[in-house]
């Protein structure tokens, strides 16, 4: 399911992140799948439980998760995870484009490499 690296810089917690993303995104799990409770989680990575929580916690409040009393935490159907994460995605954008024109990157080189990015974009997705 999820694969930590021990001795990769990234916190684990953000490994695991990226891991439960990443499954949502290529459809590894679909709206409405239960994830393992937190120590169920915990228990079968051999972390801490709070580790888990954290996680899950950063991926409810980006609209990946959410969580039901006494049921567990659950995959947010699309809509509600295109919402939110293209509303964060936007504003990291604003943020790198922002630090871009402090650095006196030319407007042109920034509008280019976007525009790249978006053709490969869209090779990548079939369109």
């Amino acid at each position: 399911m999820i694969q930590l690296n021990f001795r990769d810089a990234k916190p684990i917690y953000e490994q695991i992140k990226d891991g439960i993303r990443h499954l949502i995104v290529t459809r590894g799990l679909v709206p409405e799948d239960k994830l393992p409770s937190v120590r169920e989680m915990a228990a079968k990575l051999t972390i801490n439980p709070n580790t888990i929580e954290r996680a899950y916690l950063e991926l409810e409040q980006e609209g990946y998760l959410y969580t039901v009393n006494g049921k567990g935490t659950f995959v947010s159907s699309g809509a509600q995870i295109e919402t939110c994460r293209k509303d964060a995605l936007m504003e990291s954008l604003d943020e790198i484009v922002g630090e871009l024109t402090f650095l006196a990157v030319p407007r042109e080189t920034v509008v280019q490499r976007v525009e790249a990015a978006i053709e490969e974009g869209l090779h990548d997705s079939g369109k």
